[in-house]
């Protein structure tokens, strides 16, 4: 009876207090599955992150993390990918679902009170997109109905710097851009490669506005105090970059933009 209420007890607090992944020799990245990487992203991101017909995933930034995580031991069948709405990427890293949420992630001092970002590896501009031909700068959006993706950089923006829009938020983008084709909304603002490729599908909605967010790089994302991993990510992520991988990743998803001399290589 009372190796049975002990066993009861430390079951409870078991539930109560997960076990956290640590680095040691077994498992030198803490890592929820030594063996694994788990990534979570999105699926409707493109360039960045999207899926294929086929279910597979790609983009700029899951080329580029496949690249790195390869050079710390984990090639590409040793790394699962899972989508989720933006808002509950970084949870999810806090939770403990992932090991690494990947989605042109700004690097902002409020996320790091949370979760600990890589270097930075993509700088972004911000778009607003609208069929509204009347949209020819930020002041234009006074008193219109502006979709964001909850919990994005642009929803970070949009609520501290358009006070006189009516900010509507989504949780994903193709959601946002179906509001905005029925009249729902009358702009959407997201990551500016994605605002080029919903124009290209859809001929009534172009550019309106670009925003440059030159102090929020995109960054990898970790659970906070995980430094073996995000040491391993910066250093790989470094490598890329002085032997021209960065460079050839870049062109090949964003061949009409200039590479940022932060990313040129050493080599």
């Amino acid at each position: 009876m009372i190796l049975g209420f002990f066993k009861r007890v430390a079951l409870a607090i078991a539930l109560l207090y997960p076990v956290v992944a640590t680095a040691d020799e077994a498992n030198p990245y803490g890592l929820l599955d030594p063996a694994t990487i788990s990534i979570g992203t999105m699926a409707d991101s493109k360039p960045n992150t999207f899926v294929q017909p086929d279910g597979t995933y790609t983009g700029f930034d899951i080329d580029l993390f496949m690249n790195l995580a390869e050079r710390i031991g984990y090639p590409k069948n040793k790394v699962t990918i899972t989508s989720q709405d933006f808002s509950a990427l970084m949870p999810s890293v806090v939770n403990q679902r992932f090991d690494v949420a990947i989605a042109a992630i700004g690097t902002t001092e409020a996320r790091k009170k949370n979760v600990d970002f890589s270097d930075g590896y993509l700088l972004f501009y911000l778009s607003v997109l609208s069929p509204d031909t009347s949209i020819k700068d930020a002041g234009d959006l006074k008193g219109k109905r502006v979709g964001v993706v909850q919990g994005a950089l642009t929803d970070i923006y949009a609520t501290k710097n358009f006070t006189d829009a009516d900010i509507v938020r989504f949780p994903d983008n193709n959601t946002a851009i179906a509001a905005l084709n029925n009249g729902t909304i009358a702009a959407h603002f997201l990551d500016h490669d994605p605002a080029i490729d919903y124009s290209k599908r859809y001929s009534d909605l172009k550019i309106r506005v670009d925003i440059p967010q030159l102090d929020t790089p995109a960054g990898f994302v970790v659970r906070k105090g995980n430094v073996r991993l995000q040491e391993a990510i910066n250093k790989a992520l470094h490598e890329a970059i002085d032997d021209g991988t960065y460079k050839a990743i870049f062109a090949k998803w964003f061949p009409d933009a200039p590479l940022p001399d932060r990313f040129q290589p050493k080599k």
